[in-house]
């Protein structure tokens, strides 16, 4: 049978209404077509954080709608009183658990808390008996993870070797916090001890490497360069113009490396010959050799060759140590690698020498034992888990629901979990604030949903946050980046808030009415303050040329500029010191009768057609006012025309797709749920206005008992 949902209608679409647990129980029956969002980011949500995270089954920090779903259908199988679900409880009854086999291991988890934290005789539980139970469980010895503490390990030869396991693998933090091992890090690390011993055992019996071992490792150790050594002094018998180039590298290489500190270790050293190349020559194994190998030829001496030996080796002397060590070479070269031989074949030796049979195998089934007991409490936390889980998704599911299926929160004006807070800024409240990890990503795609938006950064104490605020009430005219606001965040906190970023889109079409005069009116008023510069500018030039006259009157007048004159500034004839200053004139001068004339045409023309277009509009009659109407329109009807188009497909997703929703459908941004999200202050009827600066309407403004 189809559940019988029912809906409301906003944003453009008809949403369902969340309002039993019939609704919540039956999610998977309603067509995710209507769902306003399919998923939803973990982080930046006005919603407790650890429930979003019980919700999220694959710890991908999003919340998908099959597993909002899956939250609904746990829960229906846990409980079988809904009301403190739908009234958000804070507190778990044990009346409201279900007669189901999860319902009354919870019962008995509910029970057995209460008692262990001294809460005995109480039907109810909340989050902080819980809370107390797992840090309590958390710092037990066995408490249910799989990761033994290596300090709870009572005895001490079977903690020294967890220290030994803890130092080859690595590490795991336990529930408590502490260092330990789990059962991975055990099994690898007794496999590669095995391999090793299983090595060395091979070695000492089979290759014949007993007490070999260590001439071996001297041999390999500088059996590559000593080879090098022979071949070159072959080379050197064969040509002996060639010993010169086979005793040293590059040259300017080693000029490189002689302007700079040398060490033995350094590269060029080692690469040069182990020894004097010449033809037929011995190794060395004195201080005639390079200084960069003699540590390795002085152990080759003590650990290869005989207490007698001379102070230098021959090939044939050479040929004959390679033999006797060759199967114990080969043997060394299969050597097993890893974190295991790291640590010495010694050591692992040593530890096995110390249990029965000289085998690991006891041990490591001590330390997996410690493991399985470790595990063996794993379904008392799973039970306390699921408690704590239930609890919270009483408090918040429904809530949760609301603002994911169907944004009824939202719609019906009880703040929805992604408005951040309220924005005060220019004379008005913002509430559809949306948190902003990064603005520089956030808006190119909010810009789509064709809302004004102003991007903020927020600033309290040491914190620092972005917000988005949708300005959808009011002008624009003073929304600019740089402008100072106050931000107060869901929790009622204030923050310094500064506008860094406007999408400028209409907000409104009385607005686009308004916008061509509001232009026309800027344009006037840039064109008058840039004529008024321009005069103010020529009469500082004309003041300057009469200061300049005035200072020179007492000069003889000359036919050119008296000294002391601006260019330009001729003397009058017939007068001392008298100037003519340009566009000034001469005293005394008579105007031009012919521009006179002139002016008074142009003055009658206009006059002329400003009467006629008077005369034509008067004879309109009735039809003035759709004259005028017309005019108005054929000014303002084109951006009041692009704002109706733009309103129209105003949305709140975008905005909400840039912060990691999935949005289903279009949330349009109606006129009115514009103004209710963004609101400014009413007039108020009985203000009157002050009669008089400084004076209240009721008389004198004073201060300290005297007038102001």
């Amino acid at each position: 049978m189809t559940h019988p949902w029912r809906f409301f209608r906003a944003g453009g679409a008809d949403q369902a209404r969340i309002d039993s647990a019939d609704d919540l129980l039956h999610l998977r029956d309603l067509d995710q077509k209507r769902w306003v969002a399919l998923a939803c980011p973990t982080r930046g949500l006005e919603f407790d954080e650890r429930t979003l995270d019980l919700i999220d089954l694959d710890r991908d920090g999003r919340i998908r709608a099959p597993e909002l779903i899956a939250a609904c259908e746990w829960v229906g199988a846990r409980l079988k009183d809904w009301q403190p679900l739908l009234r958000g409880d804070a507190r778990l009854a044990l009346a409201s658990l279900a007669d189901t086999d999860e319902g009354r291991a919870l019962a008995e988890e509910l029970a057995r808390t209460l008692d262990l934290t001294g809460h005995a005789g109480q039907s109810d539980i909340g989050l902080d008996e819980i809370r107390e139970r797992q840090s309590h469980l958390a710092a037990e010895r066995h408490n249910g993870d799989g990761i033994v503490p290596v300090a709870a390990i009572e005895d001490a030869a079977d903690r020294a070797l967890a220290q030994r396991i803890g130092e080859a693998m690595g590490t795991v933090a336990d529930a408590g916090g502490g260092p330990g091992i789990d059962e991975t890090r055990i099994k690898a690390f007794f496999d590669q001890a095995s391999t090793l011993l299983a090595w060395h055992r091979e070695g000492e019996a089979e290759a014949g490497c007993a007490g070999r071992r260590a001439a071996a490792m001297a041999v390999q150790a500088v059996h590559d360069k000593v080879e090098d050594f022979f071949a070159r002094c072959r080379l050197a018998s064969y040509d002996a113009s060639a010993t010169a180039t086979l005793n040293a590298t590059d040259p300017e290489q080693l000029k490189a490396h002689a302007a700079g500190l040398l060490s033995l270790e350094a590269g060029v050293l080692k690469q040069m010959p182990i020894a004097p190349v010449s033809p037929g020559a011995a190794l060395p194994l004195d201080d005639r050799a390079n200084p960069a190998w003699r540590g390795a030829l002085a152990t080759l001496r003590e650990q290869a060759l005989r207490a007698d030996f001379g102070d230098s080796l021959d090939e044939r002397d050479w040929l004959a140590l390679k033999d006797a060590v060759r199967a114990c070479r080969e043997w060394l070269r299969r050597q097993p690698t890893g974190p295991v031989a790291a640590i010495g074949v010694d050591v692992v030796a040593s530890l096995a020498a110390g249990q029965p049979g000289g085998h690991l195998d006891e041990v490591r089934a001590r330390l997996l034992t410690h493991v399985e007991d470790d595990r063996a409490a794993a379904p008392r936390h799973a039970a306390l888990n699921d408690l704590e889980k239930l609890l919270l998704l009483q408090r918040g599911l429904l809530r949760l629901a609301r603002n994911f299926v169907s944004f009824e929160d939202f719609y019906e004006g009880r703040g929805a979990v992604f408005q951040a807070g309220t924005l005060f800024v220019d004379g008005r409240a913002c509430e559809l604030t949306v948190d902003v990890t990064d603005p520089a990503k956030h808006a190119p795609v909010a810009g789509l949903a064709k809302a004004y938006l102003a991007y903020c950064e927020c600033v309290r104490l040491n914190q620092k946050r972005t917000i988005v605020a949708v300005v959808s009430a009011g002008d624009v005219d003073f929304l600019f980046v740089g402008r100072n606001g106050l931000f107060y965040d869901r929790d009622g906190h204030d923050w310094d808030a500064r506008i860094v970023k406007v999408i400028e889109n209409p907000i409104s079409v009385g607005q686009a009415f308004l916008s061509p005069y509001k232009k026309l009116v800027r344009l006037v008023e840039d064109q008058v303050a840039k004529r008024a510069a321009a005069s103010d500018s020529t009469q500082q030039g004309r003041m300057g040329q009469w200061a300049g006259r005035v200072a020179t009157a007492d000069q003889p007048a000359t036919a050119a500029a008296a000294p002391g004159l601006p260019a330009g500034v001729a003397t009058a004839p017939g007068a001392a010191g008298a100037a003519t200053l340009p566009g000034l004139g001469a005293p005394g001068r008579r105007v031009d009768v012919g521009t006179v004339a002139a002016i008074g045409v142009a003055l009658g023309s206009i006059s002329t057609v400003i009467v006629g277009v008077f005369g034509r509009f008067v004879d309109l009659g009735w039809w003035i006012p759709l004259a005028v109407l017309g005019i108005v329109l054929s000014i303002s009807g084109p951006s009041m025309l692009i704002a109706w188009l733009k309103l129209r497909q105003r949305s709140l997703g975008p905005i909400l797709d840039a912060s990691g929703w999935a949005i289903n459908n279009r949330m349009k941004l109606s006129t009115k749920l514009g103004t209710a999200l963004t609101k400014r202050p009413r007039p108020v009827p009985q203000a009157v206005k002050l009669s008089a600066p400084g004076l209240r309407p009721d008389g004198p403004r004073t201060l300290g008992g005297g007038p102001v």
